[in-house]
């Protein structure tokens, strides 16, 4: 592991955002005239008069390289996002596990919010997303919030949002997709989803299977999903649906190079359900969503053959998380739009060892936490040019007390083609019941960790909406942040952690052709303390290209200054290649071979855990 001199990080950048200025994707575009967005406000809303960053990326980008799993993708597309990873297939959970997701260097653990459809996704007692439920199948598109969002949707967005908002056709008929692969370290993968609607009922359902033998001994992964989301226009103005998201997967976690692991194997079950009234009136839209969130645990923590003894236990846990969300949005008067919110959450758990042999379980936890929140977020046009966004959220947590988190900012349209936005908001993380309760370092006098945030972005179109430039600068401060440390010769969780992180972030998008187009991306970062999975640098330049009945995707993400441990000042850098190619054979039919790191990579993202190297995998896709 080495550090990436000056010089050729230097060629790397200038070359990547020389192709920038020149290039773009369409179909990825954070920022299109007159783009509607549902994560920044609750309610549909033209990005244009919104203060916040969000990038949004749609199905045709989601598919286009033929990924089961939606992280891959938002990884390259939107800048200052990084997700670790650690092999083919699966990220897995518990020691070793992958999946983390960080917006200019905050998230990880529990501080980045996944929500499906308006609805948050985690396990109940460790309060974090489970990365390998989150699959492209689903998605018509995913919104992600970069910074905080915590006036909106509470606790866990302390550093952004990811929405993903699921497919629905607005007319009669059906869409049908089938998609099979296999390649490198005996993966393979399929999936099967429809979506229709007839009348007044609408649906969505589909199945997912994946597996592989992984690149390292005991790096096997399998997993089953499956969801269905059914509904129903009561009239005109309001909707019922229901939806429920089933995963089962096992994984066997490897270990690091220096101390691998034998018999690290896990058995994890998620599901989620939930239920939704809306209503819209054209100048006044709002729902009702009830969701229940669960999960079943079962994991042998495996042993290293040279040092240690085999397991004598089994660790398993039963979570859930469960709530309502209650909100409706009023425009009181022209150019006025005010969305008053309630929202509650239950979440908790049971944690126990399981002898493999006989003999009665072990509590490890049983506890459960409650917690209420109200809040107001206004947007208000105040000239022509001129929106300015204000909220404040009042947040009840039953064991850390009243936080209240404000938000402002203004939106200045200078041109029918160009904004400038000025924003500043907090963020904060209610310690989760891990750090509470369980194991040795937990501490139930934990406070909750926070977060200001203050960011300045322009984004302009040029060529006829053809080109779209964006770009923001950042300055966040984060205190109280929950680190382990030694107390009396013992480790204790404290909220003593904190960081100052600042940087800039610019994307560049243009339809070329109707043939090509091109996107790239570039950010930077700098912390005041080493954080893992959040490279200093990090860009990203892709092309789409369609020959008919050829075509072509392909794209180059490079990163450096990447941290894979606190305990080191080496750092991680590396340049990743992929590209894919489609035969269209017939109507709805596709052929593809695709590749992933073609340049053969050595690199780490997870300390002790080296990525795979090349892989290739081919496959046929048809939609009908």
């Amino acid at each position: 592991m080495k550090r990436i001199s000056g010089k050729r990080l230097s060629i790397v950048t200038i070359t990547m955002l020389a192709a920038a200025t020149a290039s773009a994707q369409i179909d990825t575009l954070s920022h299109r005239i007159g783009e509607v967005v549902v994560t920044g406000t609750r309610s549909a809303t033209d990005i244009r008069h919104l203060p916040m960053t969000i990038s949004t990326v749609n199905r045709s980008r989601l598919t286009a390289d033929f990924r089961q799993s939606v992280l891959p993708t938002l990884s390259e597309q939107v800048p200052g996002m990084f997700v670790t990873s650690r092999g083919v297939l699966g990220y897995g959970v518990s020691t070793g596990a992958a999946g983390s997701m960080k917006v200019r260097g905050i998230g990880g653990s529990a501080a980045m919010l996944v929500l499906i459809d308006g609805q948050p996704q985690y396990a109940g007692l460790y309060g974090h997303p489970i990365a390998d439920a989150y699959q492209t199948a689903l998605a018509d598109k995913v919104e992600v919030l970069r910074g905080p969002a915590s006036l909106l949707y509470g606790s866990n967005a302390m550093g952004g949002v990811v929405n993903i908002v699921t497919r629905k056709l607005s007319a009669d008929g059906s869409r049908s997709h089938v998609q099979l692969e296999g390649g490198s370290y005996g993966t393979v993968t399929g999936e099967a989803s429809t979506i229709l609607r007839k009348g007044r009922f609408f649906a969505n359902a589909g199945l997912n299977y994946g597996r592989t033998d992984g690149h390292r001994l005991n790096s096997q992964f399998e997993q089953y999903a499956g969801f269905a989301k059914l509904g129903f226009d009561i009239s005109r103005y309001w909707t019922v649906s229901g939806n429920v998201n089933l995963t089962y997967f096992e994984s066997s976690n490897p270990g690091t190079v220096e101390s691998p692991l034998t018999d690290n194997d896990m058995k994890i079950t998620r599901g989620m359900a939930s239920a939704s009234l809306t209503n819209n009136y054209g100048n006044t839209s709002g729902a009702l969503r009830l969701y229940y969130n669960w999960g079943h645990h079962n994991i042998n923590d495996g042993y290293n053959a040279a040092t240690e003894s085999p397991q004598t236990a089994y660790y398993l846990h039963n979570d859930l998380m469960g709530g309502l969300s209650l909100y409706q949005t009023m425009s009181l008067f022209r150019g006025n739009s005010l969305t008053l919110g309630f929202d509650y959450q239950h979440f908790g758990g049971e944690a126990w060892n399981r002898p493999m042999e006989g003999g009665e379980h072990t509590i490890l936890a049983d506890k459960s936490e409650d917690e209420f929140a109200g809040y107001a977020d206004l947007l208000q046009d105040i000239a022509p040019w001129l929106t300015l966004n204000a909220g404040l959220r009042v947040d009840y947590h039953s064991r850390v007390g009243t936080e209240l988190i404000p938000q402002g900012g203004l939106t200045f349209r200078l041109s029918p083609d160009a904004e400038l936005s000025a924003m500043v908001s907090k963020g904060y993380r209610n310690p989760t019941i891990r750090e509470l309760y369980m194991f040795r370092p937990s501490n139930p006098e934990l406070e909750p960790e926070r977060m200001m945030n203050y960011e300045l972005s322009y984004h302009q179109r040029l060529l006829d909406g053809r080109l779209r430039l964006a770009a923001n600068v950042f300055y966040l401060k984060a205190d109280n942040l929950i680190s382990t440390e030694r107390i009396d010769g013992s480790p204790l969780n404290v909220n003593t952690g904190r960081t100052e992180n600042s940087g800039a972030e610019i994307e560049a998008h243009m339809a070329v052709s109707k043939r090509l187009a091109m996107n790239a991306n570039y950010s930077f970062l700098h912390t005041s303390a080493h954080i893992t999975g959040a490279p200093e640098h990090k860009a990203y330049i892709g092309a789409d290209y369609n020959l008919e009945p050829f075509g072509f995707s392909s794209g180059l993400q490079y990163f450096c200054g990447l941290y894979t441990s606190t305990s080191t000042d080496e750092q991680e850098h590396a340049m990743l290649w992929h590209l894919t190619a489609w035969w269209h054979a017939t109507r709805g039919l596709r052929f593809y071979v695709k590749g992933e790191n073609l340049l053969a990579q050595k690199y780490e993202i997870n300390d002790g855990f080296p990525m795979p190297k090349a892989t290739v995998m081919g496959g046929l896709s048809w939609d009908f």
